[in-house]
């Protein structure tokens, strides 16, 4: 892992932030195709594809599992509660820190997972 942490473009960040919403749904997904291929015997359909899910799974579970438990519940709370509802404020109560705190952490944590993926 590089030690000079490179700024993330807009677009990259949101990837990865799209990837941490749907955590759940990507690990069903990877789930799901490999029962598909057990079942019905049938060649790997995309084996791309399972690479792709199993590195972003993979990625999100080692930065999460590595962070203390007030920067899990803020990924918790931020990512996977559904519905959201609770506004920036909210969320920094709900850990608690600070509003600005809870936006330098979400940042770390994000650039983290971006750099175990080698995306730029």
């Amino acid at each position: 892992m590089p030690t000079v942490k490179e700024r993330l473009s807009g677009g990259t960040f949101k990837h990865v932030e799209g990837e941490l919403y749907h955590f759940h749904e990507t690990k069903k997904e990877l789930q799901q195709i490999k029962n598909e291929i057990l079942h019905t015997k049938a060649d790997l359909p995309n084996v791309q594809r399972i690479q792709h899910l199993e590195r972003v799974i993979k990625a999100i579970s080692s930065v999460y599992e590595e962070l203390p438990k007030e920067k899990k519940r803020l990924v918790k709370i931020l990512y996977w509660s559904r519905p959201q509802k609770y506004n920036w404020e909210g969320i920094a109560s709900q850990v608690p820190i600070s509003k600005r705190q809870a936006q330098r952490w979400r940042k770390s944590i994000v650039e983290d997972i971006a750099n175990r993926l080698g995306w730029r």
